[in-house]
């Protein structure tokens, strides 16, 4: 538990530098899917950062004074009664000893405690206006130290987003995260090899994403870290297909965007590959022009360089296949500009990836904080590419480019309907990148290698 203590004293240190208060992390309860069954729960991604603690309705309260800090744990309080039906609770007190905090308290007492510990503090640290409920406890606890004004006591007079502090802190891994995503990266890979070799004409797209949940669970991933893509054919060409359920035909390209997640953290790779085995001659066009560019952007991933060098690296190099397929017209420099090229290729190249698929994080590079606002951000262009995240060591990125053809009279019938996408996820090392889903074959000729046996 000492890397979760790291971060939640990495928390007050910054409330303290910024006049102190009390913050708060809430996990909601479980959510009925229908009747009397509830969905599959998991923890708050934020809640889940700064512990472990596997129950629902539950929170996290730290404290920072001058002089002193308290981290406070609320849950359920036991019964015998529920565990019954339900399971092992730790309850209040032994739930603070096994998670390293100061205290334990009922959940139930949440909003009496708050009232309390909010008086005679400067600042409320929250989620701001993320969710209602949340925003009605806040005000609730605000009404309630407001109200004892008469008797002395005063209310926070300044609210601070408390995401922003954590979603800085959760860009870059710390060793713990990544070997959490090593491990999801590596069961992934093995399921898509599992997909590769499952694939034939005259099979469902559900038959495949059931290959790939097998192989998930089988190797105890906590589950599918979003919701599968399998995608044949024209199916390929809607970014976030869902169906799943086209019968996959030969000479059609199935892709498939799939990953797992362990101890919350998640896994993301795309593979586009023939149902049949083999690329036509078209599809190997596209394919390559696609591999090339992610080559390319896999390339300029290393410290110091920025967040946005992968997409203009991988959009050079798709442009320049489209203009020699005839997709598009040139010169090169004319396509990039005017965003001609976005007709077939209309996402960025990659996004952060951690305890979310698409991870917190700003993809601009904040400003140092004037003294006593360590919040304060620079003013500037969000466009403005001099301002894009730098890279530093620890940032995990996904990189994948795609080229998707819907099937149109100005375009070559030969591309008609292929939708290629090819997803790597990235660690920022010292001396460059690691790809984590290295184990994924992803040259043409490994496909069809592995596909053939």
């Amino acid at each position: 538990m000492q890397e979760f203590a790291r971060r939640r004293q990495r928390v007050i240190e910054t409330m303290r530098a910024a006049g102190g208060g009390v913050a708060v992390v809430c996990t909601g309860a479980e959510v009925i899917r229908n009747r009397d069954s509830e969905y599959p729960y998991r923890s708050d991604s934020y809640f889940r950062y700064l512990t472990p603690f596997p129950e629902p309705q539950a929170g996290v309260v730290l404290v920072a004074d001058a002089d002193r800090s308290e981290a406070i744990l609320f849950c359920r309080p036991k019964n015998e009664e529920r565990e019954t039906w339900d399971g092992f609770r730790y309850g209040p007190a032994a739930a603070a000893e096994r998670f390293g905090f100061d205290r334990g308290a009922s959940i139930e007492s949440l909003d009496e405690e708050m009232a309390g510990l909010l008086a005679n503090r400067p600042a409320l640290w929250c989620a701001l206006a993320t969710t209602e409920a949340l925003d009605a406890s806040v005000r609730r606890w605000l009404a309630a130290v407001r109200a004892q004004a008469r008797a002395g006591v005063t209310s926070p007079t300044r609210l601070f987003d408390l995401n922003h502090v954590l979603d800085e802190m959760r860009l870059v891994k710390d060793a713990q995260e990544i070997a959490a995503m090593r491990r999801a990266a590596r069961i992934s890979s093995a399921a898509h090899l599992r997909a590769m070799r499952a694939a034939r004409p005259g099979r469902r797209e559900y038959e495949l994403e059931a290959e790939l949940l097998y192989e998930f669970r089988r190797n105890g991933a906590d589950a599918p870290a979003y919701g599968s893509i399998v995608a044949s054919g024209r199916n390929a060409c809607v970014l976030h297909y869902r169906a799943n359920d086209a019968l996959m035909n030969d000479g059609e390209l199935l892709l498939i965007d799939a990953g797992c997640e362990i101890d919350g953290y998640a896994s993301d790779i795309t593979r586009t590959f023939p149902v049949g085995g083999r690329f036509g001659a078209a599809q190997r066009a596209l394919y390559d022009i696609v591999l090339e560019a992610q080559r390319a952007a896999i390339e300029t991933i290393r410290p110091g360089a920025r967040f946005v060098d992968a997409h203009d690296a991988a959009v050079r190099v798709l442009a320049q296949g489209m203009i020699d397929c005839r997709l598009i017209e040139g010169p090169l420099d004319s396509a990039i500009e005017s965003g001609a090229y976005r007709r077939f290729y209309m996402h960025r190249t990659g996004h952060w990836l951690g305890l979310d698929v698409h991870d917190c994080g700003d993809y601009r590079e904040p400003a140092r904080g004037a003294a006593g606002d360590p919040l304060r951000e620079d003013s500037g262009a969000a466009g403005d590419a001099t301002r894009s995240r730098i890279l530093r060591p620890g940032m995990v990125t996904t990189v994948e480019p795609g080229i998707y053809v819907r099937a149109a009279d100005d375009v070559p019938i030969a591309f008609h309907d292929i939708g290629i996408r090819i997803e790597d996820d990235a660690l920022v090392t010292d001396e460059g990148c690691e790809i984590l889903s290295i184990d994924t074959p992803k040259r043409a000729e490994d496909i069809e290698a592995a596909m053939n046996g």
